[in-house]
């Protein structure tokens, strides 16, 4: 193995000869001064420096540097056997085999990441399937930001499929917990919708059946031994014919949906709100769909908690929909990272909890643009952020 592929990165090769030339400058400046200066100490420096630049091999190569240099000083400074160079070496090759040492945890515990998130990761794939970017007559955009650094995956969900009858069937949901601990009870939700969604005629009966499974599997999913709290998933389900514009939406306690039509937002608040799933309250009677319409060039966002939670330096919460009022997009893609760049500048920091956007336009390709109307009983901004003249 050649001492370039000892480095662990390639931006840190040319600064290895950097505690190299630290070795000979000590060398030469102690050989030169007085025999009773003693600078030999000093090339411990150079495998320290080493580790955090390259790996163990390399940093046990320059260790060894560095213990042939004292020995070179102590033979030219007199004589190797003199007590005080004997004790300069030993503890020079101590504190180079220390340092290797430190510098093995450190690589070991980097594969380890390096690992852990590969099987996120996959997790993500197998669990957490990318929507397509075009289903029936729809753009799909969408973004998830895990919590966690370590992992890419957590107790967000969303998934978008087909139906029987010519309609896309839309979820998204948050898991009470967050990280990797989340990822059963989100497993619950989202195979259970994937099976559901073509199996069931009517929405009402899509979300019962959701209910009944998380109430069903739940606890053999939920980390109980370190989360001994209630378990609950709150979730958004939605209905979209590809035939007409009238979209029916049953919300599962969460964060109510956005709709922009022609520079104004609407925020779709549930007539007929439903407990989270996993609560096992409600029969399956009781669940009623709000329904809303949803016409071409319309986008549709939704998203979860950790979004309008994420809070700036300052405290203050991410205030999505006056901010999305404002913004002028294309299309899915294009809102998605405007809304992504402002809520970064926003929290200034790492977010809080995890968050997810799922952005949905219909296109025109089946409908006509509907005229341009509000959104009855809905809260409406403008692209100012301010409510339109009739709600003031």
């Amino acid at each position: 193995m050649s001492v370039d592929r000892l480095v662990e990165q390639p931006s840190g090769r040319g600064l290895v000869a950097i505690p190299l030339a630290l070795i000979v400058v000590i060398t030469v400046v102690d050989i030169r001064s007085p025999t009773d200066v003693h600078l030999g100490p000093l090339l411990v420096i150079a495998p320290t420096l080493t580790a955090s630049l390259a790996g163990p091999l390399l940093t046990a190569l320059v260790g060894a540097l560095a213990v042939t240099a004292q020995v070179v000083i102590a033979v030219l400074h007199g004589g190797i056997g003199t007590t005080n160079h004997i004790a300069q070496i030993i503890a020079l090759v101590v504190l180079s085999a220390l340092v290797v040492f430190v510098c093995h945890v450190r690589e070991r515990r980097a594969r380890e990441l390096v690992r852990a998130r590969s099987v996120a990761e996959t997790a993500q794939r197998v669990l957490l399937r990318p929507p397509p970017r075009r289903i029936g007559p729809l753009r799909v955009a969408w973004l998830y930001l895990a919590a966690e650094d370590d992992t890419q995956i957590g107790g967000d969900l969303f998934a978008v499929t087909r139906a029987a009858d010519s309609s896309t069937r839309v979820i998204i949901g948050d898991v009470r917990g967050k990280g990797l601990a989340a990822i059963g009870e989100a497993s619950v939700v989202l195979g259970a919708f994937r099976e559901g969604a073509h199996r069931y005629a009517s929405l009402p009966e899509l979300t019962a059946a959701l209910e009944v499974s998380v109430c069903r599997d739940l606890d053999e999913v939920a980390d109980t031994e370190h989360d001994p709290g209630e378990h609950f998933i709150t979730a958004l389900v939605l209905d979209i014919p590809d035939d007409g514009t009238q979209v029916e939406m049953i919300n599962c306690g969460h964060p109510p949906p956005l709709l922009l039509r022609d520079h104004e937002v609407a925020v779709l608040y549930a007539r007929h709100p439903v407990p989270p799933l996993g609560m096992c309250e409600l029969p399956a009677a009781s669940h009623r769909t709000d329904p809303f319409t949803f016409g071409a060039g319309d986008f549709l966002l939704l998203y979860t908690d950790g979004v309008i939670e994420a809070r700036s330096p300052e405290g203050t919460f991410y205030p999505l929909a006056e901010r999305v009022a404002s913004f002028a997009a294309s299309s899915p893609d294009d809102l998605l990272r405007r809304i992504h760049d402002d809520l970064v500048r926003h929290v200034g920091d790492q977010l809080g909890d995890d968050a997810a956007f799922l952005i949905i336009e219909r296109t025109a390709s089946h409908h006509l643009r509907l005229p341009h109307r509000p959104v009855d009983g809905h809260h409406r901004l403008r692209a100012d952020g301010s409510p339109p003249p009739a709600q003031r």
